[in-house]
């Protein structure tokens, strides 16, 4: 039983976030929506544990599908981090800012950027095309992730300076926009570099969230030294270029990591 105690140990940490929030907000939407994701990851989480296959596509597709077609198109709600600086300038600690401070706030703190790997709704596509790992060295071009980033802090501030009318329908309007031209960007990028997750290492502006907090991540894939045969099957599948085998906290594109287990599902010797 001890293989399955990361899958209750997620959904203990969900089911507890979602009640506490339900409890302290008086929303119920709060319980659904916590208790709905936390399931899905177990459930992904249990599923790997079960060696099948494709665990993490599936969480993909049930988080990522229910955030953007649920609480983006239905509910319009802007999950993009265009909404988390509408929330932020409006005082609202509800909705958006709550999602920024557990999955790419606060959250890396414990599970690193595990929303890359199971939660992210342009990953979830952009997984869909040919090149999962990258056959090139990386590209020196990561500063454009910090222009996006400033960008979307720009784009808000400037609403709210220039007193635009009808603010909640432009960041509806922006959500579309934005999500249209992440999956074109991040398809565009893909096929350019031969690697599906290019988008993810140089242009995504959350990775200014998630980069610094994932180094203090508590979840980590770690490397028995005892049993690893240096056979190098872990980086040569990683999607995102880390040094798997080196357990400092400093490893070569330590902070990238998404805890998508493709290295510990390859290892013959079971050293991850």
């Amino acid at each position: 039983m001890k293989k399955y105690i990361l899958p209750v140990m997620m959904l203990a940490i969900f089911e507890t976030l979602a009640v506490t929030l339900w409890l302290t907000k008086d929303n119920l939407f709060y319980l659904f929506n916590f208790s709905y994701i936390g399931i899905s990851i177990s459930l992904g989480l249990f599923l790997f544990v079960r060696k099948y296959k494709h665990a993490r596509r599936i969480v993909q597709l049930l988080v990522g599908s229910y955030m953007l077609v649920y609480l983006g198109l239905i509910c319009n709600e802007n999950m993009q981090i265009e909404g988390f600086w509408y929330y932020l300038f409006t005082g609202v600690f509800e909705a958006a800012t709550i999602h920024y401070a557990v999955a790419k706030i606060f959250g890396p703190l414990i599970f690193g950027r595990g929303w890359c790997g199971f939660a992210c709704w342009t990953a979830m596509v952009l997984d869909f095309l040919p090149y999962r790992t990258s056959g090139a060295p990386r590209k020196k071009i990561g500063w454009i992730r910090y222009i996006t980033f400033a960008l979307s802090l720009v784009f808000v501030a400037m609403l709210f300076l220039c007193h635009v009318g009808n603010i909640e329908k432009i960041m509806f309007l922006a959500f579309i926009i934005g999500n249209v031209l992440y999956y074109a960007a991040g398809i565009a990028l893909a096929f350019l570099f031969k690697d599906n997750r290019a988008f993810c290492k140089y242009v995504c502006p959350i990775t200014v969230f998630l980069k610094p907090m994932s180094y203090f991540s508590l979840f980590r894939i770690e490397c028995d030294k005892s049993k690893c045969i240096s056979c190098g099957k872990c980086e040569r599948v990683c999607p995102m270029d880390v040094k798997i085998t080196d357990n400092s906290r400093k490893r070569e594109n330590g902070t990238e990591c998404i805890l998508c287990m493709e290295c510990k599902r390859v290892c013959p010797k079971d050293a991850l």
